[in-house]
């Protein structure tokens, strides 16, 4: 079998990962009265920010789930699926790591911020989701793609039954993952939703890559359907509840962030994709591949994970826009500069954690 790498994911990735940089710099710093809706620069920047999360989450069913019906079409997806599990696994260890306030924590004070749910636990818990439909359904190709579409259809088309969700008598450690009421950034729905469409998509770049004019179909298709979800599935979804009466389809439309932000990441993969020959072996596909070491540096410089002490803590809500925007080209600079010489680190971490687990599980065999 053919290998195809897709460059343009790691190209989309940097994308989002320094459109993060900077709107997680920009929104924790800037001053509040600047923060003005009718101002058409902040508009446009705070609705790029809005593609961040949408990209990421998509992103992650893509390549994950490419990865896995690669490795089962040579034959072999066992170890492939191991190394999804525990990738999620240490997702969801990082997530709640970076919560950690050590210096709180021997001073005797534990916050329940800890068990606040972020977009790390979320992505490694829709892992995690696509390691198990992929074990159900791999012999089933074509019903795979469905069930794919149609979880995503329905994480989106649903969104007004848990948009204000409240969970009593639930541990937050459970609750979080569904329910904001408790401070959580993201929860597992709708946001499930996007790594399904992710992992749609790559059943379709898995099945026709090799085809002759597949990549220029994909990228006006892109363009197309992006334009159309973007402009048209409001419209859409109040016509399919006026035909069936489901009054939940125009609750939908009514607010339809969700299918909106999925024509955006659409319409970017669309542009990189056009521009793919131009990305291999760049700087931006350097980025992309060091996404979560990324994701890790900036949050222990901006939120001081660990310690408590981080830019917000000193800057929080302080900065004119021209200090926030020269602040945040710094903090991407720095905190790409500091990633890229962290790499031999990432992999020891990952190997010494990989030898941890190795032992544990020899000693569990050991005492059955």
């Amino acid at each position: 079998m053919q290998v195809t790498r897709l460059y343009f994911i790691d190209a989309v990735r940097a994308f989002a990962i320094l459109m993060m940089l900077q709107g997680h710099f920009i929104d924790t710093l800037l001053m509040p009265i600047y923060r003005d809706k009718a101002n058409l620069a902040y508009n446009i920047w705070s609705y790029f920010r809005g593609i961040t999360a949408p990209t990421f989450f998509t992103i992650s069913g893509l390549v994950f789930t490419y990865l896995l019906l690669r490795a089962y079409a040579k034959g072999d997806d066992k170890a492939r699926i191991k190394k999804g599990l525990f990738r999620g696994l240490l997702l969801l260890a990082i997530g709640y790591s970076l919560r950690i306030n050590i210096i709180s924590w021997l001073k005797g004070y534990f916050n329940s911020y800890f068990f606040v749910i972020d977009v790390l636990q979320c992505i490694g818990l829709s892992l995690i989701f696509l390691v198990g439909l992929h074990l159900l359904l791999k012999k089933h190709s074509y019903f795979f793609s469905v069930v794919l579409f149609t979880i995503g259809c329905i994480c989106f088309v649903t969104e007004p039954l848990y948009r204000n969700l409240t969970i009593e008598g639930v541990p937050k450690f459970l609750s979080n993952y569904m329910s904001k009421s408790n401070g959580s950034v993201f929860t597992i729905l709708p946001w499930f939703g996007y790594s399904a469409f992710g992992a749609f998509i790559s059943t379709v770049f898995f099945r026709h890559v090799h085809r002759e004019r597949f990549k220029v179909f994909t990228i006006a298709t892109f363009f197309i359907v992006g334009y159309l979800l973007i402009y048209q599935s409001s419209w859409v979804l109040i016509r399919l509840s006026g035909i069936t009466g489901i009054e939940l389809l125009k609750e939908s439309a009514d607010y339809n962030y969700l299918f909106t932000r999925l024509g955006n990441v659409l319409i970017l993969f669309g542009v990189f994709y056009s521009i793919e020959r131009f990305l291999k072996q760049s700087i931006i596909a350097r980025i992309g591949e060091k996404t979560l070491s990324i994701y890790v540096i900036h949050f222990i410089l901006l939120y001081g994970s660990f310690t408590g002490y981080g830019l917000k803590r000193f800057f929080n809500q302080s900065l004119s826009p021209y200090e926030a925007i020269l602040g945040a080209l710094l903090f991407m600079l720095v905190v790409c500069f500091i990633s890229f010489h962290y790499a031999k680190t990432n992999t020891f971490v990952y190997n010494l954690i990989r030898k941890l687990t190795d032992k544990v599980k020899d000693y569990y065999h050991g005492l059955r």
